[in-house]
């Protein structure tokens, strides 16, 4: 008689998330569950209003990559817990090239294959690179998968797409996943073509290159060679397209909204222990329903919580008398993200000491504004012209040891202990977009149209910090917008729609709450 106790002792552990429930395996059961369901609708979906943008996307990263395979992956699942994964979102530059948004596929790869010069497909100014899409297709009613596979089958996570259905929303030759290590080891082994892949991505993709590197002996400077095609696909959202200024303007639109719902939970937020998390609840459901989610961790800081910059525990009271400052973005289904901070006293009227430090901040933020506006202005100068604000307005509230000019100098910097972060930073589909980017493309580059990037000024004041005057103690104020350099060089606030001035903030709070 076999011993129930060494049965289980012998089975591996990655098996055993399947003791907890069992799965009918019979002929007859499998024969009854293929049978019977209706045929799928014939028509293919409608192209995608990105394809087109992802395709010159593409075109614009092969030409700097002529001859080479370029491997782009959508990324894996990450287990949040035992057998509980978070919800997928996958890798910026994967969306980016080929405008899938959403949850499109973990495991998925984008793969640029080099086009021979002279080849079939390759003029003078002929594409570089033909590019496939490789995942793992809809199995059929018949299969086990459809019933028993909690992974792919369609029983568990819904309807999954055609390789044929993808080929019409994206214009991306399709293949499945199983065909991914063939296609990558093609003529890499007679040293023809050399592979990049984007790093940290997807470890199970990034493996399967290192072995067709190792095999080919192209493993000298590969590190190098992933680096420089992260960096290059980073600096090609520096500017973005149509496509994506559209899609960040609704961003804003659905985060505006999301903000408007706020305002009218504050009476509740006030009521509850934990109100700051009444807050976050307000926005996050505005953004699942108006977008795919949130585009990061809301902050909603009330007192002094808001002089910690990264405050997301939310955990704390919304007392009346205090602020609270937001920090929130709704990203849509593109995967785009809107970026916005606003300061709020909880009453709806602020103090006059509330007021003191918001008109401050508010004047830093209109200064970086106008720098912004100006042609030739490089990034850095934006953040410049509000540091000039702060430092002027902190000396005259005699908290500096010296002059304002004095602070400003690279050997002072004392201002910056109330604003140890930058003013501004891209936008996109990551909430700081383009971050693996030179700094010569970035923090010293002129500002150049279809840039979106925020403008974010603030001043933090602790109630435990000595320096500060006591009237102004536990005080944390910023205001950030998400701002659009035109083709003239001017530039468009995308979040003007919500209230800056502290006169129009009371009038909408007074609105929205009747």
């Amino acid at each position: 008689m076999t011993d129930p106790q060494a049965t289980t002792h012998d089975q591996p552990l990655e098996d055993r998330v399947n003791n907890r429930s069992q799965r009918p395996s019979s002929r007859a059961f499998r024969e009854f569950i293929a049978d019977g369901w209706a045929p799928r609708p014939d028509a293919l979906p409608d192209r995608s209003p990105a394809a087109d943008h992802a395709a010159e996307r593409r075109a614009a990263v092969g030409r700097l990559f002529p001859g080479e395979r370029l491997v782009v992956p959508a990324g894996q699942l990450v287990t949040r817990s035992n057998d509980t994964d978070y919800r997928f979102r996958p890798h910026s530059a994967f969306a980016h090239l080929t405008g899938t948004g959403t949850d499109f596929e973990p495991d998925a790869v984008l793969v640029l294959h080099p086009v021979a010069a002279g080849g079939e497909g390759h003029g003078e100014d002929g594409p570089t690179h033909e590019a496939v899409l490789y995942f793992r297709p809809r199995a059929g009613k018949d299969t086990e998968e459809f019933y028993a596979d909690a992974r792919y089958g369609e029983l568990w996570v819904g309807e999954r797409p055609s390789l044929e259905e993808v080929a019409a929303q994206t214009g991306l030759r399709t293949e499945h996943i199983e065909n991914l290590g063939d296609a990558l080891a093609k003529d890499a082994g007679a040293g023809q073509v050399q592979l990049r892949v984007v790093p940290q991505s997807d470890s199970a993709v990034e493996a399967q290159v290192a072995q067709v590197r190792s095999a080919a002996q192209l493993t000298e400077g590969a590190a190098e060679a992933d680096a420089g095609l992260a960096e290059a696909l980073s600096e090609l959202r520096l500017r973005k397209d149509p496509y994506e200024i559209e899609q960040l303007r609704a961003a804003v639109a659905a985060t505006a909204r999301g903000f408007e719902d706020i305002v009218r939970s504050l009476p509740r937020a006030v009521e509850h222990p934990r109100g700051e998390r009444v807050i976050e609840g307000a926005f996050g459901s505005r953004a699942r329903e108006d977008g795919n989610g949130i585009g990061y961790d809301t902050i909603a800081a009330a007192g002094n919580h808001a002089n910690t910059l990264h405050w997301i525990g939310n955990d704390g009271e919304v007392r009346r008398g205090d602020l609270v400052l937001i920090d929130a973005g709704v990203e849509v289904d593109s995967l785009y993200t809107a970026d916005v901070t606003r300061t709020i006293p909880v009453d709806g009227v602020f103090t006059p000491a509330q007021r003191q430090v918001y008109s401050a901040v508010l004047e830093a933020a209109d200064a970086a504004f106008a720098r912004a506006g100006r042609p030739g202005t490089r990034f850095r100068e934006v953040h410049a012209a509000a540091m000039k604000v702060i430092a002027r307005r902190l000396a005259e509230w005699g908290m500096l040891p010296g002059s304002a000019e004095e602070s400003l100098d690279a050997e002072g910097q004392y201002h910056r202990r109330w604003m140890v972060h930058g003013t501004s930073h891209h936008l996109g589909l990551d909430v700081h977009d383009c971050a693996q980017a030179r700094r010569e493309m970035y923090l010293d580059a002129e500002l150049q149209p279809g840039m979106v990037f925020t403008i974010e000024p603030g001043l933090y004041f602790r109630a435990d910090d000595l320096k500060v005057p006591e009237e102004l103690r536990g005080i944390g104020v910023r205001i950030e917008d998400d701002v659009l350099v035109r083709e003239d060089g001017s530039v468009e606030n995308l979040s003007a729609g919500l209230p800056r001035t502290p006169e129009d903030i009371e009038a909408w709070m007074a609105r929205l709450r009747g």
